[in-house]
């Protein structure tokens, strides 16, 4: 029996390379590894292709690899200080659609791609736990949450009209990992932690060992459709704060959106207005239909997975803390 080929996007990012080096190892899979950088390390067995996914070279390289399975991670999560609204659409969504068009030209049977639970958006009236069967509103003011909404309605026309194009679409809660550094835990390494006033602000975390594990039981499974991937329970803001040692600082939420309006006018920190409601109305992820639809049971819970997070941070030396 030959081995299956699996092409993954985004590959030498930090969720990607996780997923490149845990197929590498199991010898029933042939893996590509695609990426518009160079990988740090190169995996004996990994065939490297070095790709911007907005580019006409994709469908060549998915021609050439006749890939069976495509898992798409490459996205833009934290967006440099130079980056633009256009340059993130550009790459989130136009890349997407770029990355689609090769796999139904060339045959592929199933695409893994990896949303986020912001595509459900930030807004007051999300019930405490969010299903699948939740609409998707993701907010326009907050281009992470409002690509990956335009995203998933693209994969929603391209099953309609591509229905032998396979697809699991994994709406992912907050990963933490033991090198993971992103806006979320930035917020954490603050002296005292930003609560909005009427809020609980609400966290669910995954392992990205569990995201890896998720990702491969989908290669293996005759499943389809959208999950949550999120732990067990969650965490509000006061949990973690505690759990770090750490004070709440409590704001009205006019008083902080002025100050963000005016700390990001003078540049002084990367978070603008649009950031409230992101801290105020965060999506709750239930992921009953994960374990018991789609057969994987994270191994970890929103609050052991924190806790593991926390006991590496405290490892770290001074200078460290790098992704």
């Amino acid at each position: 029996m030959s081995a299956r080929r699996v092409l993954v996007t985004g590959s030498s990012g930090y969720l990607g390379s996780q997923v490149v080096a845990e197929l590498a190892a199991r010898k029933e899979f042939c893996t590509i590894a695609l990426d518009l950088r160079e990988p740090a390390v190169r995996l004996p067995g990994v065939a490297y292709e070095v790709a911007d996914i907005r580019a006409a070279e994709v469908d060549a390289i998915v021609a050439r690899h006749a890939p069976e399975v495509v898992v798409h991670l490459a996205s833009i999560v934290t967006p440099g200080k130079n980056s633009s609204r256009e340059f993130e659409y550009s790459v989130d969504v136009a890349g997407t659609r770029n990355l689609l068009e090769a796999c139904v030209r060339h045959g592929v049977r199933r695409v893994i791609v990896s949303s986020s639970g912001a595509a459900y958006g930030y807004y007051p009236d999300n019930p405490e736990w969010l299903t699948e069967e939740a609409p998707i509103r993701g907010n326009e003011s907050f281009a992470y949450s409002w690509h990956k909404r335009l995203v998933e309605e693209m994969l929603a026309e391209y099953r309609e009209r591509e229905p032998q194009l396979e697809q699991i679409v994994f709406r992912i809660g907050t990963i933490l990992g033991a090198t993971v550094k992103n806006q979320i835990t930035d917020l954490f390494e603050k002296p005292r932690l930003i609560a909005i006033q009427g809020s609980d602000s609400p966290f669910v975390f995954i392992h990205d060992r569990d995201v890896v594990g998720a990702i491969l039981h989908g290669i293996d499974s005759e499943t389809t459709g959208i999950f949550n991937v999120a732990g067990d329970g969650k965490l509000v803001i006061r949990d973690i704060a505690a759990r770090l040692g750490k004070r709440c600082l409590v704001l009205p939420p006019g008083v902080l959106k002025a100050a963000l309006w005016l700390l990001k006018k003078l540049g002084l920190t990367q978070y603008g207005p649009e950031q409230l409601d992101f801290l105020r109305y965060r999506p709750v992820l239930d992921n009953a239909r994960l374990k018991k639809v789609f057969g994987y049971v994270p191994k970890l819970s929103s609050a052991e997975v924190f806790e593991l997070w926390r006991a590496s941070r405290q490892k770290r030396p001074a200078l460290g803390n790098t992704a």
